[in-house]
């Protein structure tokens, strides 16, 4: 019985930070053996804050399911382990900046002489190709560059000529990520019907822009800024939170009978703006009453509604819970841990979770089911520090 649609692939992941490392956690969450390979001692990120009794959160969420081994790549006995991995695989996800995979002979073109139908998943800044591809990147240089700092600014100052604001979590390289996954399912259709590896070539740059395709459209064709209405909270009495009746005619009636007002729809000119108006006759009747009495009355007419939570608020939502979007894990070092669960519901295969790997935890495991790696050969490499 498969547990996941991926139940019978292997993805050697070399990735760290993000958007390559959630991409490896959305495959695993749908079967797939994802083998991170970490520098010996394990990646840098086991250490990135907030940490929780001497457990990184950024860690455990990105890489929970995995299976870690700690090899040497710098050295050639360590590249040898590699290609011998490499033959079991379908997949390689690495998101080091463009040339760094082929500076240390583990390119393309080298990896097909030894697997010719694995697919490459790489993630980056600025691409494979292109005039910033050699620029390192992080998410705040997608947000950045296209634009959407400007329009959040403006959303949240009132004004085009607002202070740029990024938003407070990595938007861009959790947008990427489902990019890469997405790309890599695709990939494997692909070859399924053709026997035909290929590179995948995702960045935060093409992501980003993914965020701000309706109004640079809109601007290229009209000279003219707008196209996206921004979405401004209503205050209540007791915090704040968001409405939107859109171009509905019925929830428009719906809601000037309730508050029994005339014309409360927006006016606004073609192509939108980048800060919408809020309805001034429904901004006073939301100042009279609670977020609950708000969202009560407008539940009831079937209007789009929601408080704006804050995070404890949130994570003791029960819908969060009754759709196992959070699960508790044992892990070694902290004990018990929340991380995310399985955000697509398959009604076949279901998919699966684990708990995050110990550096170097998996390497007999991965290692000893492979021809030739017997326990010896195995500590051999370890007295060697080609792994751990």
């Amino acid at each position: 019985m498969m547990h996941g649609c991926l139940d019978d692939i292997r993805v050697l992941e070399l990735a760290r930070y993000q958007a390559g490392p959630r991409c490896g956690m959305m495959l695993s969450d749908m079967g797939a053996e994802v083998i991170k390979i970490e520098k010996m001692g394990g990646e840098d990120n086991r250490k990135a804050k907030p940490m929780v009794r001497g457990q990184s959160i950024y860690f455990s969420v990105y890489n929970r399911g995995k299976k870690s081994i700690c090899l040497d790549l710098r050295k050639d006995a360590g590249k040898a382990v590699f290609f011998d991995l490499l033959k079991t695989a379908d997949m390689v996800l690495e998101n080091f900046r463009p040339g760094t995979l082929e500076q240390m002979g583990l390119g393309y073109e080298e990896l097909i002489k030894v697997k010719p139908d694995i697919i490459l998943i790489r993630v980056s800044g600025y691409g494979q190709y292109g005039p910033y591809r050699d620029r390192p990147a992080f998410d705040s240089m997608g947000q950045a560059m296209n634009g959407l700092m400007t329009l959040t600014g403006a959303q949240l100052g009132g004004r085009l000529d607002g202070e740029p604001v990024g938003t407070a979590f990595s938007l861009v390289d959790r947008t990427t990520s489902l990019h890469a996954a997405i790309g890599a399912v695709a990939a494997l259709h692909h070859r399924d019907r053709t026997g035909e590896g290929q590179v995948i070539d995702v960045c935060l740059m093409d992501s980003a822009f993914t965020m701000v395709e309706i109004p640079i459209s809109y601007y290229l064709t009209t000279g003219k800024e707008g196209g996206e209405s921004g979405r401004r909270p209503y205050q209540a009495k007791d915090g704040w939170i968001v409405i939107n009746i859109g171009t509905s005619p019925h929830l428009t009636k719906r809601i000037q009978e309730m508050i029994g007002t005339e014309d409360i729809r927006n006016r606004q000119p073609d192509g939108g703006s980048l800060f919408g108006p809020k309805i001034p006759a429904l901004v006073d009747w939301c100042r009279q009453r609670t977020v609950a009495e708000i969202y009560e009355k407008l539940v009831a007419l079937g209007v789009p509604v929601a408080p704006i939570n804050t995070i404890p608020q949130a994570a003791a939502d029960p819908h969060l819970w009754e759709r196992e979007m959070l699960v508790k894990v044992q892990d070694p070092y902290a004990g018990e841990l929340h991380v995310p669960g399985l955000a697509i519901k398959f009604s076949k295969t279901p998919g699966k979770l684990g708990p995050v790997p110990t550096p170097g935890e998996h390497t007999l495991e991965v290692l000893g089911k492979l021809p030739s790696y017997d326990t010896d050969r195995i500590n051999h490499l370890r007295v060697a520090q080609i792994v751990q």
